[in-house]
């Protein structure tokens, strides 16, 4: 489409940057004096609707945030508010919000991999026009979202937009029959995971690597989903190593209480999405994130299929910093969503309550999971009745802006140090840049303003 006579490409991505995006880069000889992604989205309201609700609310109402990723949104929500009132969801409860996330990486990344991202690599224009030359692929992703769907419908009533989830647990839980089919299908799917990461092994990788702080949640024995601590690896620059660096560096860690306090959200003057600095400096979160801080705990299969797909045994320290190889983390990532769900499912005993009791009182509660994307964290301030004073959301895509804009800068460098390339080539180039960072799913539109100022 068009803005103001331009084109665009349309950054689609939870709260704040969802709608139409552009680049703007300016270049000085073979330099890029500046990079800035601008997103053209109305300034966010969704705090501002929560404020003077019931804290019985915010799960259902930030769910609108994100028709992709409403899970997140919800147990982000849930997380914060009984983080206020002092409740805790333990035992089969936790381990059901756990399996219904796992649902949510599996149909979020699977959609990511197959329809926005493997054309990039497979000199495809759409997931249409890839399902023309290699049909059998595509319906093996189709499959694979479809079983992290059939999770969605079970435990959340429906696939978009869930509406079973409350605060303390959910309004209804499964019986043990009801989960025998979809463990029959999640076998299944298994299959077409561990194909999936075969698959996405085999395409061509440019060099690359990312100098930034990553940041991800952690947990002592799990792969992080639902619940963590923050966790913060330092960037290669600060030891001296280059940007592609393939070994784990020191960690520091914060309380979830404090993340306003390490991760500041600012306004910038090209773009209505809020960027936000860690502690100073450009950080990245998502997928590439968590397998560097917590890749040792996944499942057994999850780290085999790693190993076979050439990123290394995460176990021994081994990380992946190369943007264009994070299609193939994601794809370890749903593998071992499918084989935590299987596993979650085979040791489920029904609680005896769908929910534990969550009494308001007046406290500031904060919450964090991880998802698709990355590290997303709420907070909501109760009075004593349990009206919303205050609310917070801060995405993961916002926290990306930053780093998705050196990238840029980095790569468009690179590339003008080689050669001549058209706008053209420029602006594909920015395009497969920025799909790497899985923003959102409005960024499968396949074009993008490219404005370069030459002097």
């Amino acid at each position: 489409m068009t803005h103001r006579q331009s084109k665009v490409l349309r950054i689609g991505s939870l709260a704040r940057v969802e709608g139409e995006g552009a680049l703007h880069l300016i270049l000085r000889a073979r330099e890029v004096d500046q990079a800035r992604l601008q997103i053209y989205e109305p300034p966010r309201f969704f705090e501002a609707f929560l404020r003077g609700r019931s804290y019985t609310e915010p799960p259902d109402i930030t769910s609108r945030v994100c028709g992709i990723c409403p899970i997140a949104y919800q147990l982000s929500a849930c997380r914060a508010v009984e983080d206020a009132c002092g409740a805790v969801v333990d035992g089969q409860l936790a381990a059901l919000r756990r399996l219904l996330y796992c649902g949510e990486w599996i149909e979020s990344q699977t959609l990511h991999i197959y329809l926005l991202h493997a054309p990039d690599f497979l000199g495809a224009d759409s997931a249409i026009d890839l399902a023309r030359t290699r049909r059998a692929d595509v319906e093996r992703g189709l499959r694979l979202k479809q079983a992290g769907n059939a999770i969605l419908e079970l435990l959340g009533g429906r696939a978009i937009h869930p509406v079973n989830v409350r605060l303390g647990g959910f309004h209804r839980v499964p019986a043990v029959s009801e989960l025998r089919p979809l463990a029959e299908r999640l076998r299944r799917a298994r299959d077409d995971a561990e194909q999936t990461v075969r698959w996405v092994a085999g395409f061509d990788f440019p060099d690359a690597g990312c100098d930034n702080e990553l940041l991800a949640l952690a947990e002592p024995s799990t792969y992080a989903i639902e619940s963590g601590t923050p966790t913060v690896m330092i960037a290669p620059s600060t030891v001296g190593v280059p940007a592609g660096y393939d070994r784990a560096l020191p960690t520091r860690t914060f309380d979830v209480r404090a993340f306003g306090e390490h991760v500041v959200e600012t306004q910038v003057p090209h773009s209505t999405a809020l960027h936000s600095l860690l502690d100073g400096r450009r950080h990245l979160t998502g997928s590439l994130a968590r397998y560097a801080i917590s890749g040792g705990r996944l499942s057994t299969i999850a780290v085999q299929a790693a190993q076979d797909a050439g990123l290394g045994d995460p176990r021994e320290g081994v990380v992946c910093r190369n943007p264009f190889r994070s299609i193939i983390v994601r794809a370890v990532e749903v593998l071992y969503a499918v084989d935590e769900a299987l596993r979650i499912i085979d040791a489920y005993e029904p609680p005896p309550h769908p929910y534990v009791d969550v009494p308001p009182r007046a406290a500031t509660g904060h919450g964090a999971t991880e998802a698709p994307r990355g590290l997303l964290y709420h907070r909501y301030t109760l009075d004593a009745n349990g009206t919303l004073t205050d609310a917070s959301l801060v995405p993961p895509t916002a926290q990306n802006q930053g780093a998705i804009e050196e990238d840029l800068r980095r790569l468009v460098e690179e590339r003008l140090g080689s050669g001549e390339p058209t706008e053209a080539e420029l602006t594909a180039l920015c395009e497969r840049a920025i799909r790497n960072h899985d923003p959102c799913i409005s960024c499968s539109t396949h074009f993008l303003k490219l404005t370069v100022e030459r002097s």
